[in-house]
């Protein structure tokens, strides 16, 4: 699984000019299913997503995570992260999850996420819509975070 995450002083989602989800301080993160993943992949995204250190401690190093700063998540479904744009100038989407697994797979990210962080404080795009995102990225601060299954892992 693919996470590009975003550290962001506020960030939106919008689908049908209604709100889904909003967030002020914390994480908007793009996440994306490939073909291979599976509950164990989203699982260990989330824990390696929750721990990572992208946010200031009092010296202004990077060592607090969203769980450490009570940040919100913005969890949006991106599938076009699985892009192979290797050959040509069309990519090709061989790599992500099929629609079905993609959305299992990102629903369950998302209740885990609320488990684990706090339901309040977890946002979510629509699978499969056509949403329109709005961020202030904070820093610029941009991480792409993957976890790949034992059988790809090289």
């Amino acid at each position: 699984m693919i996470a590009l995450l975003q550290r962001v002083s506020q960030a939106a989602v919008v689908v049908d000019g209604q709100t889904l989800g909003a967030i002020g301080p914390g994480l908007m993160v793009l996440v994306c299913a490939e073909r291979h993943d599976g509950v164990a992949q989203a699982d260990a995204l989330l824990k390696k997503l929750l721990a990572y250190r992208v946010f200031s401690d009092e010296a202004g190093k990077m060592n607090r995570s969203v769980v450490d700063v009570q940040g919100g998540l913005l969890l949006i479904p991106q599938f076009t992260l699985a892009a192979d744009t290797n050959s040509g100038t069309r990519p090709s989407f061989t790599p992500a999850a099929a629609p079905e697994l993609g959305r299992q797979l990102f629903e369950h990210f998302v209740a885990q996420a609320r488990v684990q962080h706090g339901q309040e404080k977890v946002g979510t795009g629509r699978f499969g819509a056509d949403m329109k995102v709005s961020l202030t990225n904070d820093g610029p601060v941009t991480f792409w975070l993957q976890v790949k299954p034992p059988a790809l892992v090289s």
